[in-house]
């Protein structure tokens, strides 16, 4: 059911606010609710949204020319049409849309997931466990959206999308007759109100790192927003699945009062489900896998010990979903492609050329630190960035990584935004020198992430291991508030062919 196929009487959205003050009439119908004035239709509701770049109430006369029937806002504003002034407009958002819809999630089970990284390939993973027990299935993640039969990749860049469309598609999977909702949760989505009004049945934390403290502030407050999280399950039966290797993951075990608990990890004895025995090559990993009353051998084509750990991360949710272990451990065997994760480039070559979406210092390191152990007989060739206008403060941290594990580090644009793509770059090199890093020996700063991963695979001897980081399978690179394509698997084949490498590559 689309929007336009449903309507709610304004006074019933404006009781689900805590509205400060109401002009106008409140018994007019709204078809539908935008925060974006270029999107509103005639009997919309308009939400003005306070945001990094703009101000949603500098568009409320668009808003109104384009048909808006009535405005949400922070401020009273000058107006021929009804609105509601609420303190928070973010919030009151997630809460109309709730009711908009209906409260959908109300009629579904919803596993959320999340962590600093792996809250990718562990969705899939649980998505696909659940899809092969004969469960119908919605997903909603950094890679696509899926609504029971279909599947489509989003560009928007953000894995959590704001509650509106949250609530839109939760509705749309319930029409669509899914079951189960598999959904990736930010420390972004769970502290702008995102996920507010979701009601989750079973909660898991991958791990949690250093990130996003442009937002956050601190580790601490870092930590309290992915803790949100199972703040939102269902205390009647809801699970939590915690990884027991990671302090942050630990660190939201006071906020699962009354949940229980499934702690997952490494070679540990005092843990519900864990992996021993662990084997690794270039083929992926093979381990033992224990649950209570359980011990099967797992043989993976999932590569290096973290992906170890989203395994045991999917299994434990599974597990707690109802799913039997045979099933859990088939799709183990046989695991969705995941788009951009460790994936190997190869055009004939003589060396490797790997596109992965690390962009933390902790993937970084996890990912450097298994190529290495899966061939250390050549050189480590690293191309990485980090994002403008996010967390400053790891961008030194992540240069110290590349210079640490990798031979030769090649920094360059991942997506500056509006900072200085110069400046961005510098700051992570400071951190490579502070290992020994060398510039013009072991040490590139080339603003040109073209240029950059040309130049890295020109530098690829026989036996060595190209590493491109950080892009994975975005396909754009946002500069100056504009998203130029691209496509990072693409660079690498044109650098490739250009060597004399094209085994297949058209241009």
């Amino acid at each position: 059911m689309t929007d336009a196929r449903r309507s709610k009487p304004f006074s019933a959205l404006i009781e689900a606010t805590n509205a400060i003050r109401v002009s106008g009439d409140a018994n007019i119908a709204i078809s539908g609710i935008a925060y974006n004035s270029n999107d509103v239709q005639p009997g919309d509701l308009f939400v003005a949204l306070r945001g990094g770049y703009t101000d949603g109430h500098f568009y409320v006369e668009r808003a109104i020319a384009n048909g808006a029937a009535a405005l949400m806002v922070e401020e009273v504003v000058a107006s021929n049409i009804p609105f509601v002034v609420v303190r928070d407009s973010r919030a009151s958002l997630a809460d109309i849309s709730a009711r908009f819809f209906d409260d959908p999630s109300r009629e579904l089970k919803i596993v959320g997931i999340t962590g600093t990284d792996g809250k990718t390939s562990t969705s899939l993973l649980v998505e696909a466990m659940l899809s092969r027990s004969g469960e119908r299935t919605g997903l909603i993640g950094t890679v696509s959206i899926k609504i029971g039969d279909e599947t489509v990749n989003h560009e928007t860049r953000q894995t959590t999308p704001e509650s509106l469309e949250i609530q839109r598609m939760l509705r749309r999977m319930v029409e669509a007759g899914v079951e189960w909702v598999v959904l990736e949760a930010t420390s972004h989505g769970l502290d702008l109100h995102r996920l507010d009004h979701v009601d989750f049945d079973i909660g898991a934390v991958t791990n949690i790192t250093h990130e996003h403290l442009e937002h956050h502030g601190t580790i601490a407050a870092y930590w309290r927003a992915k803790a949100q999280l199972f703040e939102r399950i269902d205390r009647n039966g809801g699970r939590a699945v915690v990884n027991a290797d990671d302090e942050g993951a630990m660190s939201v075990l006071p906020y699962c009062e009354n949940l229980a608990i499934t702690r997952f990890g490494i070679e540990k004895s005092d843990v519900d489900l864990a992996a021993y025995d662990i084997s690794l090559d270039i083929h992926g990993s093979r381990f033992h896998l224990t649950a209570p009353s359980c011990s099967k051998m797992v043989e993976s084509p999932l590569l290096g010990q973290f992906n170890v750990s989203n395994a045991l991360c999917a299994a434990g949710i599974a597990i707690a979903a109802g799913l039997d272990i045979d099933s859990i451990i088939e799709t183990l065997e046989h695991p969705p492609v995941i788009a951009g994760r460790m994936a190997s480039i190869d055009e004939g070559q003589p060396f490797k050329v790997i596109v992965d979406y690390a962009h933390t210092p902790a993937s970084l390191e996890k990912v450097l630190t298994l190529l290495r152990s899966l061939d250390n007989q050549g050189r480590l060739i690293v191309v990485s960035g980090s994002a403008g206008e996010r967390d400053v403060a790891k961008r030194a941290i992540q240069g110290g990584v590349c210079a640490q594990y990798a031979d030769i580090s090649v920094f360059s644009n991942e997506d500056p935004r509006n900072e200085p793509a110069e400046e961005i770059i510098a700051q992570i090199a400071t951190g490579a020198r502070s290992k020994g890093a060398v510039e013009g020996e072991n040490l590139f700063q080339i603003v040109d992430r073209k240029e950059a991963v040309f130049q890295a695979i020109s530098f690829a001897r026989p036996g060595d291991t190209v590493l491109l980081a950080g892009k994975g399978h975005e396909r754009s690179i946002i500069w100056n508030g504009v998203k130029h394509p691209w496509d990072e698997s693409a660079v690498a084949r044109e650098a490739l062919a250009a060597l004399g490498f094209r085994k297949g590559w058209q241009p």
